[in-house]
């Protein structure tokens, strides 16, 4: 029996086929190493419970405010666009807020399309490979590249806030048993720690000075900076402004926990660091051979970026070495 299909794939070029096949597979498999695992997911859905019984019942009335000049652009047909094409484009704000950027929406995706238009015309000029593999590395530059500046800019940031915070809690204790209350504190500690560990308490003090509650202002910057350190001195505060009881022993306490789970940390890294170092090694082998190659044949690797069975199986290749550093990066990843 014969069965005709809808779509003509003989009028659907080789290139085509055997490049945005291995590209699709690729990049949903990049999206999928993106996301997080499940102990992080469950860690957050247990913050969000706390963050959801403790958030205060508001009518709709009240729901109502006033969106900041720095969500949008200002432009009505680019914020169109941006809530259309942007499937969440709240995540993106939190994410650029806890890289300490102060980046619209708007100027990030025009960031986005001028990396993916430089490597497109770079790719283009030197006329390595063909156009449509050209438009595919511009597209995923453009997507990827900047994405993975803000997380490394979020990953510095973090890491800086966890290794000063322990210090501002310090500081928090002797504020509260020289007599302050504990706004008095936070913005003691604010002006004394270096950012962002300053910078962020300033704004939680900034927020309580213009009518907010201290547990929302509290609650606000946990979203933002999504650290479990900041999330445990919140979950602490609010418990302590319920139930009662010593909050300087409380938050001394909870600084020698966070001192005792960083060093836990930098333990850690340093039992993983040779397999890092094997995969850092391992994983830059090809790309060295096969500019090796080009060095010294050229002609002999040029059928990879020729020949429609080289370009496929260069995708191929990509894919299993995208496959590899998840897995090893799976390995050598352990939550504390």
């Amino acid at each position: 029996m014969r069965v005709e299909l809808p779509l003509d794939l003989g009028a659907i070029p080789i290139e085509w086929l055997l490049v945005g096949l291995p590209a699709l597979a690729l990049m949903t498999i990049l999206l999928a190493l993106l996301g997080g695992n499940g102990v992080e997911k469950q860690t957050r859905r247990r913050i969000d419970r706390v963050r959801t019984s403790n958030a205060p019942k508001l009518t709709p009335q009240q729901m109502i405010t006033i969106r900041r000049a720095s969500n949008d652009s200002g432009i009505a047909v680019i914020d169109s666009m941006i809530k259309h094409l942007v499937p969440r484009p709240e995540l993106l704000r939190l994410r650029l807020a806890s890289a300490g950027l102060r980046l619209s929406i708007s100027k990030y995706l025009l960031i986005c399309l001028v990396v993916g238009l430089l490597v497109l015309g770079i790719l283009h000029a030197m006329d390595v490979v063909p156009l449509l593999v050209a438009v595919l590395f511009g597209l995923f530059a453009g997507i990827m590249l900047p994405h993975a500046i803000v997380g490394f800019l979020v990953a510095r940031r973090r890491n800086k806030f966890i290794a000063h915070f322990p210090e501002a809690i310090d500081l928090m204790v002797r504020g509260l048993r020289s007599g302050l209350p504990i706004t008095e504190s936070i913005r003691t500690a604010g002006t004394e720690i270096v950012d962002p560990v300053g910078q962020e308490l300033r704004h939680i003090t900034d927020s309580v000075r213009l009518g907010e509650k201290l547990e929302e202002a509290l609650w606000d910057c946990s979203r933002r900076l999504d650290i479990q350190e900041f999330n445990f001195f919140t979950v602490a505060l609010n418990i302590q402004s319920e139930t009662g009881g010593n909050l300087a022993e409380t938050l001394s306490n909870l600084s020698d926990v966070l001192r005792r789970r960083r060093q836990l940390k930098m333990k850690i890294k340093a039992l993983s660091s040779e397999a890092k170092a094997s995969a850092y090694i391992i994983g830059s082998l090809p790309f060295v051979m096969a500019l090796l190659i080009y060095l010294v044949n050229p002609e002999y690797i040029d059928d990879l970026w020729i020949d429609p069975r080289g370009m496929f199986l260069v995708f191929i290749g990509f894919c299993s070495f995208a496959m590899g550093i998840g897995v090893m990066y799976k390995m050598v990843k352990f939550e504390v």
